[in-house]
């Protein structure tokens, strides 16, 4: 992953561009989980390209052909594809060793490995206690229909074990303890679902999936909310934004569809189309001093990039996730930012932006630490800064392939170096 990309926008920053989206990568990566418990009575359509999920797409594939004794499973980079798997494969007849990239073996797994354990999972942890890789032996032999799990850091643990659950012997019932980070996605996986005929009853801090059977159904992929981020922070950015995003709903499962709201503040605004959306740049008005991100993690990056580069010292809350994702993206955050003269500092995890110092320079190098979303969050400077320098360029494929191809198409200048 040597290839860097050199990015610049020539002329008077004006946009005017349409671009079609690749399918969510959380609505596709549940949408195949489930397809594969079904056994393929629930069909997927408008598959996402994205690297994470043709990855989970071929180990469930491979796991429903072969189905051996004994089978290493190696998601790579996929964090969403270790959570969902680990709780999948329990489920499965076989043993299995779940592993991934050295990254992975440093994200944490335990608290969803051990609510398996207590429902009746065979789980070891083969190198450091709480982190992958994992050896499985299934299926597992449910000993209680009920688990208590943290809500407070990540959602995938609880959408691993929710899809599972109709599964079970004795069905499920989660107890969630504390506040529940990225709300949406959990109400994603239940509405994925129950369109796959799987109901639910959620009391209190109470989910409860019942056993029962998938019914025959067709998961249509919406386009990916995340992906669209990085266009508003384009139109944000620019003088003039006309940009078009086809077949995006104006109700959607994704979390991540709150940047509509968040980024009218920015001076982009929203306009529903018979195709789909389309953005257009209008006035700023910044009123919230505090932006909570808890509901929409995975925003935070191409939000706080944005804001710096207009010079806002907002405040933020919502961001303790971001430590255990494909970097530490709050030091990773803090170390870019520095480059343009902007600080991010954390006081009893309230995170204030401070903008007072900003100087764009004529060229600038943004390291990615192997994490896709600080690629494509840095990307928009280039509207502000003549030559902006993205490391591993590579890295985007991960969740948005047609990154680069799709800022050549609205005007940008790519160059590999």
């Amino acid at each position: 992953m040597s290839k860097h990309a050199l990015v610049s926008f020539k002329g008077n920053k004006q946009i005017d561009t349409e671009i079609t989206l690749t399918g969510s990568k959380s609505e596709c990566n549940r949408a195949l989980v489930i397809s594969s418990l079904s056994k393929g009575t629930v069909k997927v359509d408008n598959m996402s390209n994205a690297a994470d999920t043709v990855t989970l797409n071929s180990i469930l594939n491979n796991i429903s052909q072969n189905n051996p004794h004994q089978q290493t499973v190696d998601v790579g980079p996929a964090g969403t594809a270790m959570r969902f798997l680990t709780a999948m494969l329990s489920t499965l007849p076989g043993n299995f060793l779940l592993t991934g990239t050295e990254r992975m073996k440093q994200r944490p797994i335990g608290i969803l490995a051990e609510a398996l354990k207590n429902i009746g999972a065979d789980i070891t942890y083969l190198e450091q206690d709480g982190f992958p890789p994992l050896n499985i032996n299934g299926p597992l032999k449910q000993s209680t229909d009920t688990v208590k799990i943290k809500g407070d850091i990540s959602s995938q643990y609880i959408s691993a074990l929710l899809m599972v659950a109709p599964t079970l012997p004795q069905g499920l019932t989660l107890q969630i303890e504390g506040e529940l980070t990225s709300l949406p996605y959990v109400k994603m996986t239940l509405d994925m679902l129950e369109e796959a005929g799987i109901s639910h009853e959620w009391t209190g801090n109470n989910i409860t999936v019942k056993p029962q059977t998938f019914k025959s159904a067709t998961l249509a992929v919406e386009p990916d909310w995340s992906a669209a981020s990085y266009w508003y922070s384009i139109a944000a950015l620019a003088e003039n934004a006309q940009i078009g995003l086809p077949y995006l709903k104006d109700k959607s499962l994704q979390g991540d569809s709150r940047i509509r709201e968040i980024m009218t503040a920015f001076g982009v605004k929203t306009s529903k189309t018979d195709k789909g959306i389309n953005l257009t740049t209008s006035e700023t008005n910044f009123n919230d001093e505090i932006l909570d991100l808890k509901d929409c993690p995975d925003l935070a990056q191409t939000i706080i990039v944005c804001a710096a580069a207009l010079q806002k010292n907002l405040k933020f809350t919502g961001l303790e996730t971001l430590k255990i994702k494909e970097t530490d993206r709050i030091l990773a955050l803090q170390n870019e930012l520095s480059k343009i003269g902007v600080t991010l500092n954390e006081d009893n995890f309230i995170y204030t932006l401070n903008c007072d110092q900003l100087s764009f320079p004529e060229r600038v190098s943004f390291a990615t630490y192997e994490d896709h979303r600080m690629a494509m969050a840095f990307a928009p400077l280039s509207l502000l800064i003549n030559e902006v320098v993205l490391e591993e360029m590579d890295v985007v494929e991960k969740s948005y392939p047609d990154f680069w191809k799709d800022l050549q198409k609205a005007g940008f200048t790519v160059t590999e170096i």
